[in-house]
This record gives structure tokens, sequence and C-alpha cells, in this order.
């Protein structure tokens, strides 16, 4: 069974179409945005999609990239990544969001035992100029968002992993300096009292250090402030509760945020619909 969310035009144009399929847990979303479609975030799946029409433009490894029309877009799990058009018409494009252990699973099937893991999975590029693997990509899109058999879908997700393959590397090498002691502290601590409403003096302290030099050796780690990698961790705590049913209210309150409307704010921000809305779409649930 699959669910369906779409979101009418909002008068600036911006459109939203999203589908979760339930047996497989893969995503779709088609969409079209003017100016302004995502705030800094990332994902726990692999991301795979396309550029169908105008200028997409998007801060992915800490650069600058522009896809244009037959573009493929390859994002790693937990790679940080934005979204805007710089053009009056804005642009459309359909994305794919595999969750990690299918892709394991199926790269496994494909080349034998002692395949990475999709976790381990790298791109050697984030956009990839292969009309071949753009076209396989939108089959798959199309197999999944428009609900056809499971035989239809399973062939088209089997054809797009197999061609992902080929556009695979090996995980990018960890920086070669390793972060500063106190923004390691500082990011652990974070993972452990999500929920918290921590201060920066706090953190500070557990971290062995002062707050802007905290600050400071944080961003140069991590490429956030620590309060932009909290609400990164919440977002994604939130998505994977949501997912599971739980109502909006619970969800705000388990992972930190002030109420509803504060997780809704950020929700929105990050991926484009209301809490509310991604929860029927993952469980036909109504609001």
């Amino acid at each position: 069974m699959s669910a369906r969310g779409d979101r009418d035009d909002d008068g600036a144009g911006d459109w939203l179409s999203m589908r979760r399929d339930a047996e497989s847990g893969i995503e779709t979303i088609r969409a079209h945005f003017k100016g302004h479609a995502y705030e800094l975030h990332d994902h726990d799946d692999v991301l795979v999609g396309v550029t169908e029409q105008g200028v997409q433009e998007f801060r992915c490894r800490r650069r600058l990239h522009t896809s244009t029309p037959g573009r493929a877009i390859l994002i790693e799990p937990g790679e940080l990544h934005d979204g805007h058009s710089p053009r009056d018409a804005g642009f459309t494009y359909a994305m794919l969001y595999l969750p990690q252990r299918l892709v394991a699973a199926r790269l496994e099937a494909l080349r034998g035992a002692g395949t990475p893991s999709a976790t381990d999975l790298g791109f050697r590029d984030t956009l990839a100029d292969d009309p071949v693997l753009a076209r396989t990509i939108h089959a798959a899109f199309l197999a999944v968002h428009g609900a056809e058999g499971r035989l239809a879908r399973d062939l088209a997700v089997d054809r797009l992993v197999a061609r992902l393959a080929g556009h695979a590397a090996a995980p990018r090498p960890a920086p070669a300096r390793r972060p500063q002691p106190a923004a390691s502290r500082a990011r652990e601590a974070l993972h452990a009292r999500m929920a918290e409403d921590v201060g920066l003096d706090d953190l500070a302290t557990v971290a062995g250090t002062d707050r802007f030099r905290l600050n400071r050796t944080f961003r140069e780690a991590f490429g956030l402030s620590p309060h932009a990698y909290l609400v990164r961790l919440r977002l994604k705590a939130a998505r994977r509760m949501l997912a599971a049913g739980e109502a909006p209210a619970s969800v705000a309150a388990g992972v930190g945020f002030a109420d509803q409307s504060h997780l809704g704010r950020w929700f929105r921000r990050a991926y484009g619909m209301t809490p509310a809305a991604y929860r029927r779409i993952c469980t036909n649930v109504p609001d």
C-alpha cells in the first residue's frame, strides 16, 4: 500500500507531490519551486533525482551546484544540502529517497557478499551527466510514484541500483585534521541530550572550553553552528517518528521542540511540508 500527499499551488506557484511506498519505504517527490525551496538539511536515505525543468541550485559537500534538465543528482546519506532557483521561472525536479538497507541489499545481490554497505556508499560526483542514468532514475520514479505493480517497481528499482553502482566511489576520506576534542565532546552531548533545552554555556562546560571558542571550533569541524546541528538532529528524529505514526504534538515534545508550531516551522523549512502532512503520507492516518 502507498500513500500520497499533494500540496496545492501556494500562491507563489510552488507545488509538491509526495508518495511513500509502504512495502519498500521508498519515498518519491516531484515538486516545483520558485526562488527559495529548502533550508540546509540532510537525510538518512540515498537521494537520487533529476531536474526536469528550469535551473536548480543547491549547496552540497560545501560547494554550490547547478543542475539543469537531464542532469542526475546523487546525494549520499547525511550529506547536507539545500535548494533554490536563481531564475524567475523556478525549477521542477523528481527525486527518490532510497532507504540505506534497500540499497545495501540490492548492491549485495548485484555484486555479491562483501559489498560496501549503503552507509559506506559514496558517489564520485554530486551531479552526473549520464543520460542513461537520468532516464533510469525517471523510470524508477514513475514506477514508484505512479504506484505501478510490484513487479514493475522492483525491476525499475533494480535497474536504478545497477546503474548507480557505476557511479559509486569509495567513501571520501575523513579530513586529515581530526575535530578538536572540545567539538567532539559537544557533538556527543547534543546527541545524548537532543530533547533537552541545552544552553551554549552548558555545552561549553561539557566540552571543556568557553562558549566563543566552542562555537568557532564546532563550525570548523562540522560545518554548522551547535544550534543548527541540534535542529538537524531533531528534524531527522522527528521525520522517523512521524513516519512511524506518532502525532506531531508528541513528536515535538519527544525531540525537544518547544511545541507543535515550533516543529512545524522548522519541518516546513527543511522538507517543504507540514509534519501532519508527512505523517498522513507515510501512514494514511488523517490529520
